[in-house]
């Protein structure tokens, strides 16, 4: 079964190995509806190496539609533009291989590593936009989301300073809380997708 990352599937032939291509013979496109009623996005703190991988792929498993690293002031990881380019790959390949594990067929947008200003100033101010914080006043149980469309900000390794959280609730964001523990940015980004795509999703 081949899919084409944009909603639809084929069934195919393999037919002939090559050494760097494999030809196959591809059967009409069925249409295969396996996306979430949620648009989500996920405005991810880049941390290091393996947990931001962790995060792209469990990210595409339950259903996320956009994937935004954003670079902080706590980012430890440091990349200029050839780096950024070559981890946007990267990171891309992660979310092609995890949609063919967990039959997803639309490839989510994974987007270029943008600095957080950046990001808020260009925020899509129609969306239900959700900063993870532990000193958050509501859980994801008191939200109402009427335009089912969430945009969650997750900050990296050391969380996000006072001054980036201020910036992100003067844009919009509204401050939520997991459980009273404080946890890893690549646990809370899955314990924090779960949670919205069980409430208001198809989890």
């Amino acid at each position: 079964t081949l899919f084409d990352g944009r909603g639809g599937e084929h069934a195919a032939r393999i037919e002939e190995f090559r050494k760097a291509a494999v030809i196959v013979a591809v059967a009409d496109r069925e249409p295969a509806d396996r996306e979430s009623p949620l648009s989500l996005t996920l405005a991810q703190g880049v941390s290091r190496g393996e947990r931001m991988d962790w995060v792209v792929q469990k990210a595409t498993e339950l259903g996320v539609t956009r994937i935004v690293p954003v670079l902080a002031d706590r980012t430890v990881v440091k990349l200029d533009s050839r780096q950024s380019e070559r981890k946007l790959h990267h990171w891309r390949a992660i979310a092609v291989a995890a949609c063919e594990q967990s039959g997803r067929n639309m490839l989510p947008d994974v987007v270029a590593p943008i600095e957080l200003h950046d990001f808020l100033r260009d925020v899509d101010a129609t969306a239900t936009r959700l900063l993870l914080s532990p000193t958050g006043t509501q859980r994801v149980t008191d939200l109402k989301v009427p335009e089912r469309k969430i945009i969650v900000l997750i900050g990296p390794e050391g969380g996000l300073t006072e001054l980036e959280q201020r910036s992100a609730i003067g844009a919009g964001f509204l401050a939520v809380r997991l459980g009273p523990r404080v946890l890893r940015t690549e646990t809370a980004a899955v314990a924090a997708l779960t949670l919205l795509q069980h409430q208001f999703g198809d989890l």
